[in-house]
């Protein structure tokens, strides 16, 4: 039974009052085009939320004299926002950890009480978000075997480490979309490369593509670039790390032409910056990628279609073989569909748009 048979999908309620209709007027329904007037108010939220922050972050560093800070609770997550405190503040270091919402406050409880009341020393730093479910390679065997059916227009590949890097940059490198399925699952609604869909930023139509083909979600949201945390400075205008994804930078007006893809309307992109001792693995498909085109850089988005992230290679496999993902690299597994599902105008012509 896959996750959909399952009928499990969350229902929310309203989350605001009727008193904020009046003053904006009536919401926009589901279905209902995007207009102009919902643009503005987006907009003009996010701006005042940025002053409020600001405001709040220059008295915090002045109060403290301090240097560096930690936030938390899920306004932490407004990567824009993030991006911006090193030019309103003081503060030159910032952590957020990929939990910080609610979901995250069973780490500042364990915390709380290791060192305020049994008083041990500070050690721990949480410089990854691998802390999730992982899977042996006879796991991983044996959802592979019982995924294959006589129809299966699928084949299969076990590779070692260096042919696997080298093949999936290639598959990347040539338009194709492939899920990412490797080590334990990240803690937090960030996709880290580890349940990742990836794809090539250097195609401006790839957002399009991915929306078409997998992701089905609103036209505004932009997907992010994971880059190799040491051309961090080659590519945006800010090198603070940003592991977990929570800070959005200015990309260089010269490269924004370089990843169309992952880079939003206003010049930014949410980027996650990559090290070698934090994922080494997708660090070195990073690098594997930045070898074969110039440039280190993925497009990066969680692995699943409207449902939660994946978890179980159950479910990785489930969402592949029912979206339009050219391939599946799991574990040491590399799953590719005969067919793609990339039409021939879209590899034909995939970097037209960017030269006009």
């Amino acid at each position: 039974m896959t996750w959909r048979e399952a009928n499990q999908t969350p229902v929310l309620g309203r989350l605001f009052s009727s008193y904020l209709e009046k003053r904006l007027g009536p919401s926009r329904k589901e279905g209902e085009p995007l207009e102009q007037k919902h643009r503005n108010i987006a907009a003009s939220m996010q701006t005042a939320l940025e002053e409020v922050l600001a405001a709040h972050w220059s008295a915090l560093a002045k109060k403290t004299k301090q240097k560096s800070v930690c936030l938390a609770g899920g306004v932490a997550f407004n990567c824009l926002a993030n991006g911006k405190i090193f030019d309103y503040s003081g503060f030159e270091r910032v952590y957020v950890q990929p939990a910080a919402g609610d979901a995250g406050l069973s780490v500042g409880a364990a915390f709380a009480v290791n060192h305020q009341i049994l008083g041990r020393p500070r050690e721990f730093v949480m410089n990854h978000a691998g802390w999730g479910p992982e899977f042996s390679v006879q796991e991983l065997r044996r959802a592979v075997e019982k995924f294959h059916s006589p129809e299966d227009e699928i084949g299969t590949s076990e590779m070692n480490e260096a042919a696997l890097l080298e093949t999936t940059a290639k598959h990347i490198a040539s338009g194709k979309i492939v899920g990412w399925f490797q080590g334990r699952m990240e803690w937090g609604p960030r996709a880290l490369g580890q349940r990742s869909i990836l794809a090539d930023p250097r195609r401006p139509e790839m957002k399009d593509v991915l929306n078409r083909r997998i992701k089905h979600r609103e036209i505004f949201r932009p997907f992010a670039p994971s880059i190799l945390e040491e051309a961090t400075g080659d590519f945006f205008e800010k090198t603070h790390p940003s592991p977990f994804m929570t800070f959005a930078y200015p990309v260089r007006p010269e490269k924004r032409k370089v990843i169309p893809a992952p880079t939003h309307v206003d010049g930014t992109a949410r980027l996650q910056t990559v090290s070698r001792t934090a994922n080494p693995l997708y660090w070195k498909l990073l690098r594997a990628f930045g070898e074969q085109t110039g440039v280190p850089v993925l497009l990066n988005t969680s692995f699943n279609d409207n449902e939660p992230i994946v978890c179980r290679p159950e479910e990785a496999l489930d969402c592949f073989r029912r979206t339009q993902m050219d391939t599946l690299v799991m574990g040491n597994f590399v799953l590719e569909k005969k067919f793609s599902g990339a039409s021939p105008e879209e590899t034909a012509n995939s970097f037209a748009k960017r030269a006009e």
